[in-house]
């Protein structure tokens, strides 16, 4: 690759808006990480203020009409939705450069932020429907969510050479 291929295969449209090209270890290792990190930021964000969006639910329930504090929870849950749905497809673009690299199918890329996406939803589901669905489900997203994330450390961090 010329120096000028390289340069613009390392920047932000190459790496996350399209899955085309192939990149190495490190560039899916530092694309994964600015993707980790933001995802934990969001998350934590919501961790904190989360508790404002179920208040309304709970036996302490106000009875306004307008409550700002639950409003504004609502609305960051519909921007962190947005942006964990443009983090998954992020990484698999990412992850599709690196499968590509690898000389396997690039839809493999598409495994992990699905498994994520289904443990995530199953862990939001089960306490709304405990009572009909076994807990068994939530823990078997979990356990298959681990091992692709497992398999494409191992395989796209660790293994295989750079392009």
């Amino acid at each position: 690759m010329a120096p000028a291929e390289q340069e613009s295969a390392s920047g932000f449209a190459f790496l996350f808006r399209g899955d085309q090209g192939v990149i190495s270890r490190a560039q899916w290792w530092r694309g994964t990480a600015g993707l980790a990190a933001v995802l934990a930021v969001l998350s934590g964000i919501w961790m904190v203020i989360g508790r404002y969006a179920y208040e309304a639910q709970g036996a302490a329930a106000r009875t306004e009409l307008f409550d700002p504090n639950i409003f504004a929870a609502y609305a960051y849950l519909i921007f962190y939705g947005f942006c964990v749905m443009l983090i998954a497809i992020s990484h698999y673009n990412l992850s599709a450069k690196r499968w590509r690299a690898r000389g396997r199918a690039s839809g493999l890329a598409g495994l992990l932020p699905l498994l994520a996406l289904f443990s995530g939803a199953a862990h939001w589901l089960y306490p709304r429907v405990s009572e009909d669905m076994p807990y068994w489900t939530v823990g078997l997203t979990d356990v298959l969510l681990v091992a692709v994330i497992v398999w494409n450390v191992v395989d796209l961090g660790l293994l295989g050479r750079d392009p």
